[in-house]
């Protein structure tokens, strides 16, 4: 397919002011329209993304960015990776591609009316269309990769094993229905699990981080979930809410092939020596149990990691909630090469320093670190992967990148539907 024109690409250009303006309500309509009128498609979209607003002005803000680097696409570059990884994550189609188009183009007519003009729908057309091509083609790559593992679609898997991590996340041990050996994947990645949610009537799915070690034909994958009240008293998360209360051990569920563009790789030689500091707040810490558990030996597991000095810290709203605290502390034990530092906000009267926490009473606070021996500031190789709300995020990046770090040695993770600024 032919991409936009010159001329197409100025008029789209030209449409930035009008979609910092009107770019919510336009994503509004294309998904009232879009679902309305195709309900197989909910059980593709987050309901919950959708109530509170997140997804539509998640893609509101993806179509201006988009329009505004139309003509300087590789800017979008780890955008379309991280996207492209979620779509295949939830067995996106190209087929579903033309349908987007179609409503989103519809929409946009319907929102700007008379100034919607015929030039500026074919540069529309024109610039979606491309940009399809870009996801599309990307997309068949993972899903041609998956395929060689052996893995198309959506899996079964049966609850396994439950884990009480913390007061409110649970370890779910999921293996495979059919007795079928997991393939690899790499440590901070995630799965996407699907369920039908009765109030509902059809599917929904949720992205879940792998929060052990990988190993080599594996009979199970691990996730941990946090039992979700929700942004609202209202709004509880659908899925961890339906896991937690009705899922025992023997229930079954589907997956999809691990995906996603944060990770380590622990077999990577270029790495032997490189600091990786693991920051982390409540469930966040999921992912990052993924990759400190890869990074060390771990028992039963033939694949030896390249030695990294390596710092976990977390922050905590109590003992009560720290998740994997025995996992951590039994890996520090074991490994001269790893440190915790645990910053608690409530500390209770058995909660003993140095023991349940390194902290207390405060949020995190990195300037209480060692700057060379916990956060390996000296050392301009030193890697740092965050993972927390988009807040909390943006807050460890701001600090680290006043401390000296430069931007492209921050690795951050995104739970929710959105991006995190690039500029804060």
């Amino acid at each position: 397919m032919a991409g936009p024109t010159a001329d197409q690409i100025a008029i789209v250009k030209a449409t930035v002011p009008v979609l910092k303006e009107h770019g919510t309500t336009i994503t509004e309509v294309f998904y009232r329209n879009l679902l309305g009128e195709n309900p197989a498609l909910r059980n593709v979209f987050s309901k919950t993304s959708q109530d509170n607003m997140r997804q539509p002005r998640a893609l509101a803000n993806a179509v201006l960015v988009y329009a505004t680097y139309i003509d300087d696409l590789p800017k979008l570059a780890a955008a379309v990776e991280r996207i492209a990884h979620k779509h295949v994550s939830l067995q996106v189609s190209p087929e579903q591609y033309d349908i987007v188009g179609q409503y989103l183009i519809q929409a946009i007519g319907q929102v700007l009316g008379d100034a919607a003009t015929p030039p500026i729908v074919d540069a529309w057309t024109a610039a979606y269309g491309a940009l399809a091509a870009v996801f599309i083609n990307r997309e068949g790559q993972m899903y041609k990769s998956n395929a060689a593992d052996g893995w198309v679609g959506w899996r079964k898997f049966r609850v396994a094993r439950r884990v009480a991590e913390s007061s409110t996340i649970t370890s779910f041990y999921l293996a495979p229905s059919d007795g079928v050996r997991l393939p690899k994947y790499l440590p901070g990645q995630y799965v996407s699990l699907q369920l039908h949610v009765p109030q509902l009537g059809y599917l929904q799915s949720r992205q879940y981080s792998l929060s052990s070690a990988p190993r080599d034909a594996a009979e199970y994958y691990r996730i941990s979930v946090k039992k979700d009240a929700g942004d609202k008293p209202d709004m509880p998360g659908i899925i961890s809410n339906l896991l937690h209360d009705e899922y025992a051990v023997g229930s079954e569920v589907e997956l999809s092939h691990p995906q996603g563009e944060f990770f380590v790789d622990p077999a990577d030689q270029s790495k032997e020596g490189v600091p990786a500091v693991l920051i982390s707040v409540g469930v966040g810490a999921t992912p990052l149990m993924g990759m400190l558990s890869s990074l060390v030996p771990q028992e039963g597991n033939n694949n030896v990691p390249v030695k990294r000095p390596i710092s976990w810290i977390h922050l905590s709203k109590s003992s009560a909630t720290l998740p994997f605290g025995d996992e951590v502390r039994q890996i520090c034990r074991e490994n001269d090469n790893v440190s915790a530092h645990v910053f608690l906000r409530n500390v209770g009267p058995e909660d003993k320093q140095g023991f349940d926490y390194s902290f207390g009473q405060e949020r995190m606070n990195l300037a209480k670190l060692d700057q060379e021996k916990d956060l390996y500031l000296g050392d301009s190789r030193t890697e740092y992967f965050i993972c927390g709300p988009e807040a909390f995020m943006v807050e460890v990046r701001l600090v680290l990148v006043g401390m000296g770090v430069t931007k492209e040695r921050i690795h951050l993770e995104l739970f929710a539907t959105g991006d995190v600024p690039s500029e804060q």
